[in-house]
């Protein structure tokens, strides 16, 4: 035990009303006790590649099949939708646990079952006891996809004294764009290290007209095809009823929670709703539609007319527009998008988005809806500016690789 897993003990104290309120699996595996990963074939190099939760392990879809040409990978993921999602992606070739707390002892436990030789941190996750036990049994560590908002850095700008020599550990810190990359430095990470390779997003997304699933999905919720559909991905709270409200008469709307706990609440806020999870629930003539599974919210944008990104008009930092402009939706999103600044600014300096406030939200919707070739323009235009920044997942991919001492195959 040291310093940090008495203030880290401390904190779980404090917080733990907070904890209490959401149900949590897996508590064994977060202190580190977790099934060891067979051992990596004689000569293979083991990766440990880890993700926060689904929006980070969804970035990595190109990246592990890629990795795995060459290496032995290990993903890891911490929360559980997130352990889920992985799971479904990666577990039919190759090994996923769950990544642990950052006590001490759960670091050494799971790193003595997973026994990496490199390990990948996908966006940020720096975590002082798990980057000083890697340094100690000489495991490099570096960090790909890397993004530290500005929301994000205020917090750790006031513990820079405890997290410096952390980010100064790191191999490399390759980050999505060049504010990311001052961040980072400032952080501690030498000047060297740090490198502006894009986002992998940008590999992540679907260009096409359809995706797998769609059609069965819009059967199974009895979505009709003539009619209008809007769907709205990663809601937040508020935001069901916001849409809800903004979709006028013979519009239909299919609303896609980001959270589990919030599925409950959604659906209250869509009266008569039909939920994915329920086969005969609600009423097929509402024109609401709840989606409470994970991993089909692709299928669902594929079926939209219009596509609206959630968690952005409220107090929240907004979530990836890229995937419903892949599939040649018309988009929008809220003006609360600070995680995904970059992004938005790219895709919307190209014609491929519209940003609106909950105000305009209604008028903003009614006229896409009404204008099919404004639609068709915005779909052109956001699939263009996707394919022109295409390219992080390799240069990812190569730093990992030389990170392992291994020659990448096929990068």
């Amino acid at each position: 035990m040291n310093s940090l897993d008495l203030l880290y003990g401390f904190g779980a104290a404090v917080l733990s009303p907070v904890w209490a309120r959401k149900s949590r699996a897996g508590w064994g595996e977060r202190f580190g006790r977790i099934e060891a990963p067979a051992s990596p074939p004689p000569g293979r190099r083991r990766l440990l590649l880890h993700a926060v939760s689904v929006g980070e392990v969804n970035a990595l879809r190109e990246l592990v099949p890629l990795l795995r040409r060459s290496a032995d990978v290990v993903v890891s993921a911490s929360t559980d939708t997130g352990l889920t999602r992985a799971r479904e992606l990666y577990g039919a070739a190759g090994p996923v646990v769950r990544y642990p707390l950052d006590f001490s002892g759960a670091v050494a436990r799971f790193l003595d079952a997973v026994r990496p030789d490199a390990v990948g941190l996908t966006e940020l996750e720096v975590w002082p006891n798990f980057v000083a036990a890697c340094r100690r049994r000489g495991i490099p560590v570096g960090v790909v996809n890397g993004r530290l908002s500005e929301r994000s850095f205020r917090g750790y700008r006031r513990i820079r004294r405890v997290m410096r020599s952390s980010f100064a550990a790191l191999e490399f810190a390759a980050v999505q764009n060049g504010d990311y990359a001052a961040r980072f430095r400032h952080m501690g990470v030498p000047e060297g290290r740090v490198l502006v390779t894009d986002s992998m997003k940008w590999d992540t997304a679907l260009v096409a007209d359809d995706a797998p699933g769609s059609a069965a999905l819009g059967a199974a919720l009895g979505v009709d095809r003539s009619r209008p559909l809007v769907v709205a991905g990663s809601t937040a709270e508020g935001e069901e009823a916001l849409l809800h409200a903004a979709c006028g008469p013979g519009v239909q709307l299919l609303c896609a929670p980001r959270s589990v706990e919030r599925f409950d609440e959604a659906a209250a806020a869509l009266p008569g709703c039909v939920r994915r999870s329920r086969a005969g629930s609600g009423d097929a003539g509402s024109g609401r539609y709840l989606l409470d599974t994970i991993g089909e919210l692709r299928a669902a944008y594929a079926l939209a007319d219009v596509a609206v990104v959630g968690r952005s008009f409220g107090r929240l930092y907004g979530s990836d527009p890229i995937e419903p402009i892949g599939l040649g939706r018309a988009t929008v999103i809220g003006p609360a998008h600070r995680n995904f600044d970059a992004i938005v600014a790219a895709l919307r300096e190209s014609g491929g988005l519209v940003v609106a406030t909950a105000g305009e939200l209604p008028g903003v919707v009614a006229g896409l809806l009404a204008d099919p070739r404004r639609r068709a323009a915005m779909a052109q235009a956001g699939r263009r500016c996707i394919e022109s920044r295409r390219g992080a997942t390799a240069r990812h991919a190569e730093l990992l690789m030389k990170l392992l001492g291994v020659a990448p195959v096929g990068v």
